[in-house]
This record gives C-alpha cells, sequence and structure tokens, in this order.
C-alpha cells in the first residue's frame, strides 16, 4: 500500500450506506466467498501477523473492544461492542469501525464502517473453517439462535460449503420467522424448528450464535451425535459459553488464537492445558483437520483480529 504525499493525502471512508450498496453491488453470496479467500490467504501466513488478544473493557451492559495486527506492512485494528441489552430501546447490539495504516508512514489509508462488515467477516471465517473441518458432502445446518447473523452464516455456508438446507431454532418464534422469511428468497430449503433438538436432528453442521452474556447451555451432550461439525460462536466474552463442557472433551477442537480463545470461548470451561489446534495450522496444510467420519469437530470461534484486517484490506 502506497499513500500521497501528505499535503494531498485523502482516506477513503466506507460509511454503512457505501458497505450496503458495495454488497448489493456485489452480492451478497460473492462478497463473502470472496472475504472467506481474503481471510484464508492471511490465515496461510499467519506468522508474519503481531498477535495479542483483544483489549477488552467490560461493563454490567455488555463490552467494548480493541482488536489490532499488523503484518509489518500494513497496521491494522477495530472498535467493536457487543451490548445485548440494546434491542430493547432499538439500538443495535453490535456496532464497529475499522482503521488500515501504512507502518513505514504511520499514515492511515482506510476508514471503514464495520458492524456489517463483522457480520460478513464472522460468516466468512465460520465456512472457511467449516470447509476444512466439516464432514465431506454435509449439505444441512442446524442454526441455534436466529438473529441477523444467523442469515449471514447460512448463506456463506451456502456459497462455500455447499449447504442446501438450514433448520432454524430460537426461543423466540419471531427471530425464526423473520430469518426464514429472508433466507428462503436465497434458494436454500428452510425448515422452522419448535426445538433446538429438531433442529439438530439430521444436521451435519450445527451452529451455535446466541447473544446472553451469561454461561448457557444450548447444546447438551446427548444433542450431539457422532460425525458432526460444530460451530460455536456465540461464546465470545469471559462468562459467556454456549455448550455443556462434556461436549468439548469429546470434541476436536480448533481455535483461532488460543490465547484470546481460553479467555473468550467455550474452552475457558476447561482445564489451561487442554489440548486445542490452531486453525491456520489446518490450513496450512501442517496438521490435520477432520480425520474420521465419526470424529465430533468444534470450531470455538470468539472472532481474531487477523479476520477483521483481512476483510479491511
Amino acid at each position: 500500500m502506497t499513500l500521497l504525499p501528505s499535503d494531498k493525502a485523502l482516506v477513503p471512508f466506507v460509511s454503512v450506506d457505501h458497505m450496503m450498496k458495495l454488497v448489493h453491488h456485489i452480492g451478497i453470496e460473492p462478497m463473502l466467498t470472496a472475504l472467506s479467500e481474503y481471510i484464508e490467504e492471511d490465515f496461510k501466513r499467519w506468522s508474519l501477523f503481531d498477535k495479542t488478544p483483544r483489549v477488552a473493557s467490560h461493563s454490567a451492559e455488555g463490552v467494548i473492544e480493541l482488536m489490532p495486527t499488523s503484518d509489518g506492512e500494513v497496521y491494522g485494528f477495530k472498535y467493536v461492542n457487543g451490548h445485548p441489552k440494546n434491542t430493547k430501546d432499538g439500538l443495535q447490539t453490535v456496532t464497529a469501525f475499522g482503521l488500515l495504516a501504512d507502518v513505514g508512514t504511520g499514515y492511515p489509508v482506510l476508514l471503514s464502517e464495520m458492524t456489517l462488515l463483522t457480520a460478513l467477516r464472522t460468516a466468512a471465517t465460520s465456512a472457511m473453517a467449516a470447509k476444512y473441518l466439516a464432514p465431506k458432502g454435509a449439505t444441512t445446518m442446524a442454526m441455534i439462535g436466529n438473529g441477523a447473523q444467523s442469515e449471514f452464516q447460512s448463506l456463506a455456508m451456502k456459497a462455500i460449503c455447499g449447504i442446501t438446507t438450514v433448520k432454524l431454532y430460537d426461543i423466540d418464534p419471531r427471530a425464526t420467522e423473520k430469518a426464514a422469511r429472508n433466507l428462503a428468497l436465497h434458494g436454500l430449503n428452510v425448515v422452522p424448528c419448535n426445538t433446538a433438538e429438531a433442529a439438530i436432528e439430521g444436521a451435519q453442521i450445527i451452529t451455535t450464535c446466541t447473544a446472553d452474556k451469561q454461561n448457557a447451555t444450548i447444546l447438551t451432550d446427548n444433542m450431539v451425535g457422532s460425525g458432526v461439525h460444530i460451530n460455536a460462536i456465540g461464546g465470545d466474552c469471559p462468562g459467556k459459553t454456549e455448550l455443556h463442557s462434556d461436549i468439548l472433551r469429546r470434541s476436536d477442537i480448533f481455535v483461532e488464537y488460543p490465547e484470546q480463545t481460553r479467555i473468550e470461548g467455550e474452552i475457558q470451561q476447561l482445564a489451561p492445558e487442554h489440548p486445542v489446534t490452531e486453525l491456520w495450522q489446518v490450513i496450512s496444510g501442517d496438521v490435520s483437520g477432520r480425520s474420521s467420519d465419526k470424529q465430533v469437530t468444534l470450531f470455538d470461534s470468539v472472532g481474531f483480529a487477523i479476520e477483521d484486517f483481512s476483510a479491511l484490506r
């Protein structure tokens, strides 16, 4: 990346409106596919990046976080919040913005909204992981938690992993109705379900995406059979989990950055020495991902700064 001379430098700014127009122009599924490719490229050069757990400021209402990284040539960071109670006041649960800067000069080269972009990159990362970890030929995903992110997750899994059916469950039937209505427009076979158990039946991929900031048990051990891939994305801060710990103990667990995931992910329930595999090692071909038909794989995803860097890039 290069900058104009300082007296002529103009920093591109991507507003929410611009981002919406960009997504509509490119198309949601091509956008998710391209984002996944960029994230995969950066995971393959993992060693070049500065890596640190996000800097988080927690309160009773939610969390505010900074997520920085650099590949030595370009520096990037994201500011993001998570306040689940905001929806009661007509506000968004998440808002975010991000910046890229030239390491050589320190000058910013891009400022962008990242509220929508975070939703897109989260889904793109999930589908990238599932491409390596889900059973071959997977066609059906159970989507537990049917907020806005569920639609991005479903479309990314369709575009990148080839799923054709999504089974929806949420404790709020209105959320399921909205997700089903929107996803039906994109060529997916959508099956609304009255229970989480019904949604999981017959699914090869199980995605959990709930928002409450608490130790919850969205999936119990007896709900998860052999051979499935679990994509756990709702637990993303201390004290917030979705899976019973027994599921973790019989799964092969894949994470983004262990130092962060052990604080914020499902594996905060386990001993610090419990073995996990870093996803970049699978993508780089250094270690195997799914190795048997009966294996339960778990992507314990909390979101990491390199993914935001890739999305901004």
